[in-house]
């Protein structure tokens, strides 16, 4: 199944990588380009891709209010592109429902992998960072109450366990193997609390897991 991809990045020359480096990879087809957040929620929203690869610092709009429109309308997946690990954006993007991001210095193996698990809904944060970057995002998060949080009595015990791994930054294979399920069954799983819980994405789910301290162990 061929993957849609529209590239949202102001500079003209790292734009035309990117395009390059997914165009040439199987399976996935540029169709759109922006050069600014305006013109990138526009055409999502003609284009219907299934993921906006989206640079956070964008002329006109900026990537973070562009991905909460996209995500608001569930236009398509967000992976947002950054300079620096800890840049301010990247936590107002992944609030606003990004499905994760990657460095702006990734290699083509690294962005083509991130776009191909982000655009099925997996995620993608790498893995060294993923605790670090989620336990920081929770710590400095806004302390008002998340309307996902009351939801949370609503999951099933095993959805419970499941939600506590990924605040733990697990994938759905490491998930699977502390607990004993196959890889398509934990998806199913994650799928099934984000519904009920109403988040946009597996790293919100992370983050509300970390915000409520809950562990790999919690029952």
């Amino acid at each position: 199944m061929t993957i849609h991809v529209l590239v949202a990045e102001d500079q003209a020359a790292v734009r035309q990588g990117l395009v390059l480096i997914l165009g040439a990879a199987p399976g996935i087809e540029v169709v759109g380009e922006a050069a600014d957040g305006e013109r990138a929620v526009r055409l999502a929203r003609e284009l219907r891709p299934d993921l906006v690869l989206m640079d956070v610092q964008m002329p006109r709009l900026d990537g973070v209010s562009a991905t909460a429109a996209i995500t608001a309308e569930r236009l398509a997946e967000v992976l947002v592109l950054t300079t620096f690990d800890f840049d301010a954006y990247v936590f107002g993007a992944l609030r606003a429902g990004a499905g994760g991001f990657l460095l702006k210095d990734s290699d083509a193996e690294t962005l083509i992998a991130a776009v191909r698990a982000v655009a099925a809904g997996e995620g993608a944060i790498a893995p060294a960072v993923t605790r670090r970057l989620i336990t920081e995002f929770a710590r400095t998060a806004p302390r008002a109450p998340s309307p996902a949080a009351a939801r949370v009595p609503t999951l099933t015990p095993r959805e419970h366990q499941v939600l506590a791994h990924v605040g733990a930054g697990l994938s759905n294979v490491q998930i699977g193997r502390r607990l004993g399920m196959a890889e398509a069954t934990v998806k199913t799983h994650v799928s099934r609390l984000l519904g009920k819980l109403d988040l946009r994405s597996r790293v919100q789910a992370a983050v509300l897991a970390q915000e409520l301290g809950l562990t790999p162990d919690a029952r």
